[in-house]
């Protein structure tokens, strides 16, 4: 795909400095937290679950995330050109969290006059099964709106990319379907995330209103798909997936995944990997999936190219790859075509 717009990517999603923690599965339990979902829990759960597991092992660095951002972020480590709107207080951790955007290379609205209240954090458990498992404090990213939109940017960027866990805010929610608007009366084409089972599971309704009469890229995990389509065999999933979206990519975890390029259906192979975290590699291969499709390549190609990215996540902590990690993965990925 070539374009003279000015960013490949503007992506909309929460604003969430993450901190990552070793847990066992009976650990969950005893706190009554559902394993592998994400669960929103206001700030005095989120403090109490941090203060018992104090003793735990923080195995990732802090850093900016939400899965928008993750995926934003990831385009840019490629070298591609980004935008990402979003909403942080003037704390410690929103000014934190803008300057991580600014070393990722992620163009935003700008840190003037940042309103009071408190960042969103995220507290991300990982069991030695390697599934991670996220306690949401949203903070001031629930009351993300219209009002943080760049509509200039969205008319100058290739695709918008829409993060599904905006469907659990009304004003963030509106934000998504305004931003969708605009892209498509601007030329920009449309993606979205289905982000978390649970959100299929209780916010369908928001959702459709999110996707409108389809978006032309859609990105989903095999469990979220099946929800989504009310469909248990993945060739039914495929076919009803098909009203949704124009394209879609479809992650099946160790299996690879499946890529519809409007046409033909694509089976990305795995790559094989002995995974220590899984948070993140859904927000990597829509990121580096997205990269690829704006610098030209194939679906199949793009596809290659987001697996190989996802399973370097996925065998190491934390959701993002170091800058020489991509340069290498591309390498790798353009000298095998």
């Amino acid at each position: 795909m070539t374009s003279k717009k000015k960013y490949h990517a503007y992506g909309i999603g929460a604003a969430l400095v993450d901190t990552e923690i070793e847990v066992e599965d009976h650990e969950l339990v005893n706190f009554g937290i559902e394993k592998g979902l994400m669960t929103l829990v206001d700030e005095t759960r989120q403090q109490s679950l941090m203060e018992q597991l104090a003793d735990h092992l923080t195995v990732a660095q802090r850093t900016s995330g939400g899965s928008g951002a993750n995926s934003i972020i990831a385009l840019s480590g490629f070298g591609g050109t980004s935008f990402y709107s979003c909403k942080v207080a003037d704390d410690e951790n929103g000014r934190f969290y803008l300057a991580d955007l600014d070393a990722a290379g992620v163009h935003h609205p700008g840190d003037n006059s940042l309103p009071k209240g408190t960042t969103g954090k995220c507290l991300v458990l990982i069991t030695p099964d390697a599934e991670r498992t996220m306690n949401t404090y949203l903070g001031i990213s629930e009351t993300v709106s219209t009002a943080n939109l760049d509509m200039e940017a969205i008319a100058d960027s290739q695709f918008i990319y829409i993060e599904g866990y905006l469907v659990t805010s009304p004003s963030g929610r509106e934000a998504a379907i305004k931003a969708r608007q605009h892209a498509e009366q601007n030329g920009t084409k449309t993606a979205l995330s289905l982000s978390d089972p649970g959100m299929v599971d209780h916010f369908r309704e928001g959702l459709d209103a999110m996707i409108g009469d389809g978006v032309d890229l859609l990105f989903c995990n095999r469990d979220e798909a099946m929800s989504w389509t009310g469909e248990n065999d993945i060739a039914a999933v495929v076919e009803g997936m098909k009203s949704t979206a124009a394209t879609f990519a479809i992650t099946l975890g160790a299996e690879g995944a499946l890529i519809f390029d409007g046409e033909n259906l694509h089976n990305i192979e795995p790559i094989a990997v002995t995974a220590v975290d899984t948070n993140g590699a859904g927000d990597m291969f829509a990121g580096a999936f997205l990269y690829g499709i704006t610098q030209g390549m194939t679906f199949n190609q793009a596809g290659r190219l987001a697996s190989t990215a996802a399973a370097a996540i996925v065998a190491q902590f934390g959701p993002r790859l170091h800058l020489d990690q991509h340069k290498g993965i591309l390498e790798t990925v353009l000298n095998n075509q």
